[in-house]
């Protein structure tokens, strides 16, 4: 991966919708150059798939909230992924370092609804011991959304 890929994936991060030919005129390439290195970066799994970013609160998901699991004995990364897999509240998941087993964003309805996907997590894990939950106030820095102002990719912030 080079400079202009990475000048490339930028202009994705900013503006998925972004066309080849936007994309050139920012980082200096013809719409053909640009669609040939889109398609390399996806053939090389750099871009693993395009997607919209919803905003949770304006389709309705107005509670979000971060779990901790933890887990009686061990359990492998596999069994946690299909589990929480089953629960469609689930966003993201992660094993993690420290005394957790593993952390979860949830995005629900409601209080209710966070309710019910938590007891949907203990239900199809069948080892949880118990888990601890954040409820999100407010976010603060989001940089997977769209257009976020000041993004740069990890590489592209400057040092000091």
């Amino acid at each position: 991966m080079d400079d202009l890929d990475r000048q490339l994936i930028g202009c994705l991060l900013e503006d998925g919708r972004a066309t080849y030919a936007a994309i050139g005129d920012r980082i200096g390439l013809s719409s053909p150059a640009v669609k040939r290195r889109m398609d390399r970066l996806v053939a090389d799994g750099v871009i693993a798939g395009f997607t919209a970013i919803l905003d949770p609160h304006l389709v309705g998901w107005t509670t979000e909230a971060y779990v901790e699991v933890h887990c009686k004995g061990t359990i492998s990364p596999d069994e946690l992924r299909a589990a929480f897999g089953r629960v469609p509240e689930v966003h993201a998941a992660a094993t993690v370092s420290g005394a957790a087993d593993a952390i979860l964003h949830i995005v629900a309805k409601d209080v209710r609804d966070l309710e019910r996907a938590l007891e949907r997590v203990r239900v199809e894990t069948d080892n949880v011991d118990r888990t601890e939950t954040a409820i999100v106030l407010s976010r603060l820095i989001d940089r997977h959304g769209p257009g976020q102002a000041g993004f740069r990719p990890p590489d592209e912030v400057p040092a000091g």
